[in-house]
């Protein structure tokens, strides 16, 4: 962390305002009472740091108003204070599976700033009118005083869309089993609106290291569920429709760009060795019909074509979006306004985004100037960068560890990274990546291949391994692991 650039413990003046905060609840002014809805969270069973909840009411025309609870982190994190600071220069929540260091400290972001169950909570919310195609036919935005009914977990609440059995908050209460599947139906069509107008559908892998009395035992993998999907498709509408609120009351803002691949030439590459074939010039319309294609030609191969073309994508970055200027736009979700506003908790972007839209809702001015903006941005995609360096190195600990006893072997792998630092490879069992420190002569992003483990140090998070030879592609599949 320290090496990174971040602060991980807090700083004495931050310890001082968190004992000076006061339990009760900020005084809310002039806010909607939406207590009595049926709110509820879906996360991580792990999580503790609850920044958005959930719920949804049908329209007599048809529609569904869904509305997105997202946690008022600035009624107890004011600008410029000793937190604030902290958190500006962290910028961020770093998830490392073994330690967490949050941005905010614990006392606010899993408790005072949390969207706790049975709690009341300050938030916004912003709140969606889907037409039964999937559209949004109005956006609102406006704080509220919510309170969590029922909080979820991504495993149970995906295990019982699948045809599972509820979870136990659902097995107890018909309404909330009704709740939920009015928001899958809505957020599914609405993600079907999204892969009309082009955007990507991808399929990632998470690992997270698992210990067992102080041994990484194994690396266990999270794949996306209805579930995930579902949080995603409702935090993606709501983060589309700040921006545009914020846009069409000329108020300059931070958004989330992702620019058009600049190895989109390796990713026509890859479609042309499973029989497709897509334009020269970047064309996410094309591409997303490519991955839809491949989801169901190959299901099971999907996962690690999304990583490949992820990788060939490039990270994506804040910038700041003034109204004299066209907004650059998010390539994988293929609209033009995209910011961040729905984990305030654990982005400073995110936080930043709430306070201008607070400056709005109460016609004062601006409490960031475009340059003070800038900064920001530029800090933000620094520092994400760097947590991003963080999680992977603990990732790679953790696996070194777990693979320290098997030099020698060989793996079947897919290549998920060749730049200036070297070449880099995945292995599926156990899941890890490391370097190839020979034999990687003519490897590229998306090539098979098989490797020897010669080098395992967890002390330092370095797995290495030597090319053996690659593996001959298949026709009509995708990249395996």
């Amino acid at each position: 962390m320290i090496r990174e650039g971040f602060e991980p413990d807090l700083p004495p003046a931050a310890r001082k305002e968190i004992a000076a905060l006061a339990a009760r609840l900020p005084t809310p002014g002039s806010v909607r009472d939406l207590r009595p809805l049926p709110w509820s969270s879906i996360d991580n069973p792990e999580s503790r740091d609850l920044d958005q909840v959930e719920c949804a009411e049908r329209m007599p025309n048809g529609c569904t108003k869904v509305m997105v609870g997202i946690a008022d982190v600035d009624s107890r994190v004011a600008a410029g204070t000793a937190i604030d600071r902290h958190a500006a220069h962290n910028t961020t929540s770093v998830y490392c599976g073994v330690a967490t260091f949050p941005m905010l400290p614990a006392e606010l972001s899993t408790d005072l700033t949390s969207l706790n169950r049975a709690e009341d909570r300050l938030a916004v919310v912003i709140e969606l009118i889907v037409e039964p195609i999937g559209t949004v036919e109005s956006e609102d935005v406006y704080p509220a005083l919510v309170r969590n009914q029922a909080r979820l977990d991504y495993p149970s609440v995906g295990a019982w869309l699948e045809g599972g059995s509820p979870p136990p908050p659902v097995a107890g209460s018909v309404e909330l089993a009704e709740q939920l599947r009015l928001q899958v139906r809505a957020a599914e069509a609405m993600r079907g609106q999204r892969y009309r107008a082009g955007a990507l559908d991808l399929d990632t892998i998470e690992a997270t290291p698992v210990a067992a009395d102080g041994k990484v035992v194994d690396v266990a993998l999270h794949r996306k569920d209805r579930a995930t999907n579902l949080i995603e498709d409702f935090m993606i509408a709501a983060n589309v429709a700040m921006a545009r609120f914020l846009e069409a009351r000329g108020v300059s803002s931070i958004r989330r760009v992702v620019k058009a691949p600049e190895r989109w030439d390796r990713i026509v590459a890859l479609a042309l060795a499973l029989g497709e074939k897509l334009p020269a010039q970047p064309d996410s319309g094309a591409l997303a019909a490519f991955m839809t294609k491949r989801r169901a030609a190959d299901p099971d191969r999907f996962p690690d074509l999304s990583l490949s073309v992820v990788k060939l994508m490039g990270p994506g970055e804040y910038t700041v979006e003034r109204p004299d200027r066209p907004a650059a736009g998010h390539f994988g979700l293929a609209v033009q306004d995209y910011t961040h506003s729905t984990a305030p908790n654990r982005r400073f972007a995110d936080l930043v985004t709430q306070r201008l839209l607070k400056a709005v809702l109460s016609r004062s001015r601006p409490p960031y100037s475009d340059d003070a903006l800038e900064q920001i941005a530029a800090r933000c995609t620094k520092m994400e960068d760097a947590a991003r360096k963080v999680e992977r190195t603990c990732r790679k600990q953790a696996a070194a560890e777990l693979l320290a006893g098997r030099i020698g072997q060989r793996f079947e792998a897919i290549v998920t990274g060749v730049n200036a630092n070297g070449t880099f490879v995945r292995i599926l069992h156990p899941h890890a990546e490391g370097m190839v420190v020979r034999g990687q002569a003519g490897m590229d992003v998306g090539d098979r291949v098989v490797v020897q483990l010669v080098g395992a140090n967890p002390e330092r998070g370095f797995i290495d391994f030597a090319g053996v030879r690659e593996l001959p592609s298949q026709p009509g599949s995708a990249p395996a692991p």
